[in-house]
């Protein structure tokens, strides 16, 4: 049991990410179908906006940029908190935080959605359990989860010195 504290200790931090991604995870699926069951209920399920060609869910969209909203918000208040540790909420500190968070999530998120489809087209688009590119998922999903972290720990809640 001593070890595994030690290691703990050693690796918190990553650790801390780790698990609080995860929770970020469970925040973004269990908003997202609530707020799909509320839109669906609230605009029909067929509530549709033909855009490019191509008929686009009004709940789905909805649900889905919401979803994104709160799980953004949580990330950001789990990671300042309790994984970098940046207690404070003075509005000289929080706020650059936030938009450098924000900004960085961002970046990821288009890197996200360009890299799966770029990486399917290169070769990558193998199925895993019936999931058409999961394999391209995967990779990505592997590389925005680093950039998330350096991004954290090096730009956005670096320690003041």
């Amino acid at each position: 049991m001593k070890n595994i504290k030690e290691l703990y200790l050693k690796y918190r931090e990553i650790v801390d990410y780790l698990f609080w991604g995860a929770m970020t995870t469970v925040i973004s699926f269990v908003s997202y179908s609530l707020f799909v069951i509320i839109f669906g209920a609230i605009l029909g399920e067929n509530a549709a906006v033909l855009l490019f060609g191509m008929s686009f869910s009004i709940s789905i969209t909805l649900a889905n940029i919401l979803s994104w909203i709160c799980a953004v918000a949580f990330a950001f208040i789990t990671n300042k908190l309790f994984v970098f540790e940046s207690k404070s909420f003075a509005f000289a500190v929080a706020f650059p935080e936030l938009t450098k968070f924000l900004s960085a999530r961002i970046l990821t998120g288009v890197l996200e959605m360009a890299g799966v489809p770029l990486l399917v087209s290169l070769g990558l688009g193998m199925t895993i359990f019936g999931i058409e590119g999961a394999v391209a998922k995967i990779i990505v999903t592997i590389a925005v989860i680093i950039l998330n972290y350096v991004f954290s720990k090096l730009f956005i809640f670096k320690k003041q010195a």
